[in-house]
């Protein structure tokens, strides 16, 4: 299926979850997601399920100031 990951198209397996897209793009901690623009806890990671056209955000923090 075809998801949105930080604004890229991204051919994902029907059925994955927010953790499998993060292995795939090898996101390094921390960082905050966030889909169709909710933000999603790092506990639910694991069993939120994606769906066809989502759009996943993978946010670092900012530092300095």
């Amino acid at each position: 299926m075809r998801i949105m990951v930080n604004q890229l198209a991204k051919e994902v397996p029907s059925k994955s979850t927010i953790h499998d897209v993060l292995l795939l793009i090898n996101a390094k901690p921390p960082f905050a997601v966030a889909i169709n623009y909710e933000f999603v806890p790092k506990a639910r990671h694991a069993d939120e399920v994606l769906h066809e056209g989502d759009e996943m955000e993978v946010i670092a923090p900012v530092t300095g100031g």
